[in-house]
């Protein structure tokens, strides 16, 4: 039983052995670049899919294997780890650096929660919008470790406001007990989650399982906070012995009513699908569609179609369209369809339990105070950032890039790092020109710290992401250059009698079930070179694949472990597996049919997908020969 239990706790440092061995047998017997670059490929995918080792770690694997086998020399491999999206991401970090620093983004959260009101469907669909439009520029793993807590806090004063109403009449009476949220019967500080704190991240490691990253950028704060309170709920269970785990307090928990439970489920579920759909808006809202825009630009040097621009066309409509569509469902599904009772905006029919939870929530709105001189230079960089991305080449009008005399030199990363470089010398403190304030001369004044530190930047830039994309750009690189991907493309040649819809359909339900079980870049990073290959077999315009099958591995969304923002949320207690499967297949469903919808409909006069382009038949004949 001994040996049984020590060959158990050694499975991946076994795994991490056997499988090169296992495996060295087919470039032993097939002494040929194809025979070699598919070994690596393997080797790679098993460690990947298993997480024997950390993503990043096994991410590293072509460049010490490809150039022992020789498939590409040592500096062709080097240069696959550090790219034009490399870049682009480093600027990306340091404005979502500023936002996270100066809870710009608490403010805005908050806001939409007192326009919204305390009704819970209106409460549900401004938690939705918010965590969308976060999501389109943080990661899904940030963006839901920053509203999750103040979700929590509007829980408690959804729940615990009755009981309050109750002892209204003893202004002196302590605060009456909520039954729901949290076996101490302590309240959550609406600043559970913007501190720093050096805490393990074991427990939300442990809640990952076989999943670990799911964004860019994959921020450190909210994996802290997120340890943090589950740290504190766990230090809570010493003190009282009979108190449940975190993740089985669900099956104990007393709520006033299965009303409030439901809006629990419902409000806390939201937040992780919310997330997901803002990632899908923007070319830098995930890991998974950066994979993509590098692979297909190497892939693809000659096409000039998918930039910011184009692709936030293209998914905007999907998004706002999952948004709603999802709304519905998550209120059918645990609110029921009272959508009068549930959204009405009257005053006049809010109950005296709402109004005391809107007051709560407008008194922490308060709390932040004016908005402060690093809050106005963030947004205002944010709101730059992105009309520079829209305006560089629009495309139905001459872009701002065309006032320069050589063109194609300027991208998204160009605009990205100039502003966040710029973070980086701008004080934080509002420069006093020539006079004095509070006792502070102008030399110490402008000498103040700046928007951001490189230290702001380390803690925020996910450099595993990096590595891990590297290592798939390199895997991608070696299976062109030695042939891979062409092979791998006729074995698909019996595919062919499908139509072009039909095969894009089968890939797109194919990577949302794998996505469920293994890390969405892996996944997206195994299949792209496979679905190159095959859309150039098939004389399909490569898009039409590549898009839809990089929106659907985000749908990662029945599993605790299928991605960070499922784990968070999961880690909070409210739900179970049986609920996040339930409403997951819903959304997963409704984005697979809207994505397969948008790509036949306006994708297809976005992206001139009725035609197999030139760029692509030029990729296939330099693979060919």
């Amino acid at each position: 039983m001994g040996f049984l239990q020590a060959l158990f706790q050694a499975r991946k440092l076994l795994l991490v052995v056997c499988a090169p061995l296992l495996l060295l047998p087919l470039p032993i017997l097939h002494p040929s670049s194809e025979a070699s670059c598919a070994y690596v490929l393997i080797v790679t995918a098993v460690y990947w899919v298993s997480e024997a080792v950390p993503l990043g770690a096994a991410a590293l694997v072509p460049a010490f294997l490809y150039p022992f086998f020789g498939v590409l020399r040592s500096n062709e491999v080097a240069a696959e780890y550090f790219k034009n999206t490399t870049l682009l991401l480093a600027g990306v970090i340091c404005v979502a650096a500023a936002v996270e620093k100066w809870n710009l983004h608490k403010r805005i959260a908050l806001r939409m929660v007192l326009m919204a009101g305390a009704k819970p469907g209106m409460l549900l669909l401004c938690f939705m919008c918010c965590t969308t439009m976060l999501s389109m520029w943080l990661s899904n793993t940030s963006t839901t470790a920053m509203v999750m807590p103040i979700v929590e806090a509007v829980l408690q004063e959804l729940v615990s406001a009755e009981d309050e109403q109750l002892m209204a009449g003893d202004s002196s009476a302590e605060e009456p007990e909520p039954t729901s949220l949290d076996v101490n019967n302590s309240q959550p500080s609406l600043e559970l989650m913007f501190v720093n704190e050096d805490t393990s991240t074991a427990d939300f490691t442990s809640l990952m399982q076989n999943k670990n990253l799911n964004g860019v950028p994959t921020t450190t704060n909210p994996i802290k906070a997120a340890n943090q309170h589950q740290g504190k709920k766990q230090h809570l269970s010493q003190e009282k012995p009979r108190a449940p785990s975190p993740r089985n307090q669900e099956l104990n928990r007393k709520y006033r009513s299965q009303h409030d439970q439901m809006i629990c489920k419902c409000l806390s579920l939201s937040i992780s699908y919310a997330a997901t759909i803002g990632g899908l808006t923007t070319i830098i809202g995930t890991s998974t569609s950066l994979i993509f825009l590098e692979h297909f630009n190497n892939q693809y040097p000659a096409a000039e179609v998918v930039n910011f621009g184009t692709w936030f066309l293209f998914s905007f409509p999907i998004s706002l369209i999952m948004l709603v569509v999802s709304w519905f469902w998550m209120h059918w599904l645990f609110l029921g369809c009272n959508f009068k009772e549930t959204c009405s905006l009257s005053k006049k029919k809010k109950t005296k339990r709402e109004e005391m939870s809107e007051k709560r929530i407008r008194a922490e709105y308060e709390k932040l105070g004016d908005i402060s001189y690093p809050e106005m230079v963030t947004g205002f960089f944010f709101i730059l950032m992105t009309v520079l991305w829209f305006t560089r080449e629009p495309g139905f009008v001459p872009g701002w890039d065309s006032f320069f005399e050589k063109k194609g030199y300027r991208t998204d990363a160009t605009v990205s790092v100039f502003l966040g470089f710029l973070l980086f010398l701008i004080p934080a403190k509002k420069p006093c020109l020539g006079k004095k304030s509070d006792g502070v001369d102008r030399e110490s004044s402008m000498g103040t710290e700046p928007i951001i530190t490189w230290k702001d930047f380390q803690k925020t830039m996910p450099w595993e992401i990096v590595i891990l994309v590297g290592g798939g750009y390199a895997l991608a690189s070696g299976s062109k250059s030695s042939g891979l991907s062409t092979w791998i493309g006729h074995q698909m040649l019996s595919l062919s009698s499908l139509p072009p819809w039909a095969v894009t359909l089968l890939a797109c339900i194919l990577v949302s079930i794998i996505t469920e079980f293994v890390s969405n870049p892996a996944t997206i990073t195994i299949f792209l070179p496979i679905l190159c290959s095959l859309s150039e077999t098939l004389h399909i315009n490569p898009l039409y694949t590549l898009i839809p099958v990089t929106m659907c591995i985000s749908f990662a969304v029945m599993l605790p472990v299928g991605n960070p923002p499922n784990a968070i949320v999961f880690s909070y207690g409210h739900c179970q597996i049986k609920d996040m499967v339930k409403a997951g297949l819903g959304v997963n469903v409704i984005g697979l049919v809207i994505v397969m919808v948008a790509i036949n409909t306006w994708g297809v006069s976005l992206f001139h997908l009725d035609t197999f382009p030139a760029w692509a038949k030029v990729s296939n004949i330099t693979d060919q020969a």
